[in-house]
Parts: C-alpha cells; sequence; structure tokens
C-alpha cells in the first residue's frame, strides 16, 4: 500500500508559501510518497506542481480531493482528482486518507484539516516562518489525547523528513 501525504494550506499563496508548498510536493514524491491535498489553486496547486516536477505526467502519485463536484475544477497538476460535492467536509477525507500531513502556512480551513489530522492519529509538521495559523502551531498539543507534538519544519524537505521519521516510530 502507498503512503499517502498530505499537503495543505490556503487557496492563495505568497511567493514564499508557494515556494514552501511546491517544495513539500516535490520532496514527498522524492521520498518515495504519493501526494493527496485538496487539488484547487494556491498551496494545493503549488505542492501538486513540485511533485509534477518530481514524478513526471501521468504519474499517479498526485491525488486531489476537491470540494465541489467538477473534476475540471482541478488544478493541471493533480492525476487522480476525486470531486466529492462535500465543501469544507472533505477536509476530513484528505487527512483521514493521509498518512501524514504538513502544513504550508493557511487559515480557518488549514486549521480544521489540523485538527482532524490530530484527532486521527496522524503526523503533523508546520512549515515554520510561513503567515498564518499553521505555523503558530509549532511544537504544541491540540488537547491531551497525544503525547506527541505538532512538529516545526524550516523547509518543505524538513517536513517530509520529520514525516518520515515519524512514521517510522509509529509502524515500529
Amino acid at each position: 500500500m502507498k503512503t499517502l501525504i498530505a499537503v495543505i494550506g490556503a487557496s492563495r499563496a505568497d511567493e514564499k508559501a508557494g515556494r514552501a508548498a511546491f517544495e513539500a510536493g516535490r520532496e514527498v514524491i522524492r521520498a518515495g510518497f504519493c501526494l493527496v491535498c485538496g487539488g484547487l489553486g494556491g498551496v494545493m496547486e503549488e505542492a501538486c506542481r513540485g511533485a509534477r516536477e518530481a514524478a513526471g505526467p501521468d504519474s499517479g502519485k498526485i491525488i486531489g480531493i476537491l470540494p465541489g463536484t467538477g473534476k475540471n475544477d482541478a488544478n493541471p497538476y493533480a492525476d487522480i482528482v476525486i470531486p466529492t460535492g462535500l465543501g469544507y467536509a472533505r477536509n476530513a477525507i484528505i487527512t483521514c486518507a493521509a498518512d501524514g500531513i504538513i502544513a504550508v502556512g493557511g487559515g480557518s480551513g488549514t486549521l480544521s484539516e489540523i485538527g482532524f489530522g490530530w484527532q486521527y492519529g496522524k503526523p503533523i509538521a508546520v512549515i515554520t516562518g510561513i503567515p498564518g495559523l499553521s505555523a503558530e502551531l509549532a511544537g504544541k498539543q491540540l488537547d491531551r489525547r497525544r503525547q506527541d507534538r505538532i512538529m516545526g519544519a524550516s523547509s518543505g524537505a524538513e517536513a517530509v523528513a520529520l514525516i518520515r521519521e515519524a512514521l517510522g516510530r509509529k509502524r515500529a
């Protein structure tokens, strides 16, 4: 079974967030994982673009889970597009499907994904130094149901390495 890593964040990305998301997506593929995300623009599109650069065309390794019902709403880099018609509720699907989560900036939608990921027991890394809510959670616990903390990373490559390490500990 393939390991899925979610890259989550805002539907609009400034240059810094875009670079971080691109690197995270690229490094997810280079690490031998598959990428799952919300499939739209901003951080999601940049993560998919980075993944596409590493994976090549039609790799089957880039999955976009859309809030709406139209496949054509997906960014052009997603290989597999899954429209849900669920709006923001699709955030639960993304995080439940993922084995680990990397957050790049974001607002309330990203915060909901982090919350779902926490409840589902998924390792979560946030890229620090990017404007948005996720970076503020580095080093914190959302509640006491888990012993670990949300990990802070300075880059997409570091975030992937932290997730890989956390997944290794979980499986050991």
